[in-house]
């Protein structure tokens, strides 16, 4: 039993290795479609940032270099590894709700339909664009099946260099809070971003799209479980209600829709297994990003220390791999690519931006309820438009998962609406000396 499960994990890491008739061409090209190796070669191409940098971020700390430091150099290594804390009289507060002359309930209803809408269109086309450009061919012609774009990293690459043209654009036209955080501190949160984000674009190579929506809905299972074992936390009955639903609705869906046109035992595997690291790697970025926001920064902010770093990493792994070249060629190849790579980067900076100002008029209850629905519709157009094959028991399965997201929601609404009302009546505790 040991031995089959080897080889199958075997197969996933290699899927080349179990798949008979190649031609020598393809031999001696297929290094570079497995996934696995194409990851180590990524990393270790940011590691050759990383490491350098942590070295010498730990230098200028031993030798105290804000305190003896000089020369025109000190103020890039002061914000590059110290920061500055910012004064008081500094702190620009972050916009909070205001409420206007103009704010009546047919203005926020206006609001609502055109966060909603903002939403939807950003991220709806943004995974259809997703899927064309990582799974159908560019350039196919009746006596040609034309070539796939397969080199996820240099996508990665176009969607953070637009975040970061569009993030610091609105931090040079709107007023921001003084930047007190260490700038190497994003290096941690851009590293993870970047590979969530490659690891979510290899996967569309071996799984379908429902398939990947639906594991990153059911992503509060590892959350969950991480923080029983790791921070020993309690959770409410209904949060395990919740997580064993969105468990049975995505069981249901795996085991019961029809098969894909490329799918094998080999390839499935290798999917979950991509999933899986995209949802550790986004799982950590949040958590790294909710520690950076001690420093009381705006999330614009954030978007653009984020986005800074992670240009660095993939251009500079590019070009130690050639790979930055190719991909540019294959743009000029093809225009229709470069059309939807450019497309994809503008639905994804924009689609940030209406997170952002999604949550500050509404909050995040709001929020989850259209990014929830916005997974279903996107599920429903996949199907439609690339012919995956869903069973009446998968499409049972999707609507549990979702009816649970749902609840979820509708659960933590009730338990902060409770607090709030035994809280309310409640004087603040004075604390005596």
């Amino acid at each position: 039993m040991d031995t089959r499960w080897w080889t199958l994990l075997v197969l996933a890491v290699l899927p080349s290795l179990g798949a008979g008739g190649e031609s020598p061409e393809a031999r001696s090209e297929s290094w570079t479609q497995l996934w696995f190796l194409r990851f180590l070669v990524n990393a270790a191409g940011y590691a050759s940032f990383m490491v350098p940098g942590y070295l010498l971020v730990q230098y200028f700390k031993r030798k105290n270099y804000l305190e003896t430091g000089r020369g025109l150099c000190f103020p890039l290594v002061k914000a590059c590894v110290f920061g500055s804390e910012p004064k008081a009289s500094d702190e620009v507060p972050l916009a909070p709700r205001t409420e206007t002359a103009e704010t009546t309930p047919s203005w926020q209803a206006l609001k609502l339909v055109f966060c909603a809408s903002g939403l939807q269109v950003s991220y709806l086309t943004w995974g259809i664009l997703q899927e064309r450009v990582m799974t159908r061919s560019y350039g196919a012609t009746g006596t040609s099946p034309g070539e796939r774009f397969t080199d996820s990293q240099f996508l990665v690459l176009m969607n953070r260099v637009l975040a970061l043209i569009v993030a610091g654009l609105y931090c040079v036209l709107c007023k921001q809070p003084r930047h007190g955080a260490p700038m190497y501190r994003y290096s941690f949160a851009s590293l993870s971003n970047v590979l969530s984000s490659w690891c979510q674009y290899e996967a569309l190579k071996f799984v379908s799209f429902p398939t990947q929506v639906l594991a990153k809905a059911s992503k509060v299972i590892p959350v969950m479980l991480m923080g029983k074992l790791v921070s020993r936390r309690s959770y409410e009955h209904w949060e395990y209600l919740t997580a064993g639903l969105i468990s049975v609705g995505v069981s249901m869906f795996l085991l019961s829709s029809g098969p894909e046109p490329r799918s094998s035992p080999a390839t499935t595997l290798s999917g979950l297994i991509l999933l899986a690291g995209y949802i550790a790697f986004d799982s950590f970025t949040s958590n790294w990003q909710d520690a950076l926001f001690s420093y009381k920064m705006s999330s614009v902010q954030m978007m653009f220390g984020v986005n800074l770093f992670s240009c660095l990493f993939t251009v500079g792994s590019l070009l130690e791999q050639g790979a930055l070249l190719e991909g540019t060629r294959f743009m000029g190849r093809h225009s229709e690519f470069a059309a939807h790579a450019l497309l994809l980067s503008i639905c994804s900076a924009c689609g940030q931006l209406f997170i952002f100002y999604t949550i500050g008029q509404f909050g995040a209850a709001v929020f989850t309820i259209i990014m929830t629905l916005r997974q279903a519709i996107a599920i429903l157009l996949s199907c439609l438009l690339y012919g995956h094959t869903v069973t009446v028991v998968g499409g049972l399965g999707v609507a549990v998962v979702f009816a649970a997201l749902l609840l979820r929601v509708y659960a933590r609404g009730r338990l902060k609406q409770q607090r709030g009302k035994k809280a309310a009546p409640m004087e603040p505790p004075v604390q005596k000396v």
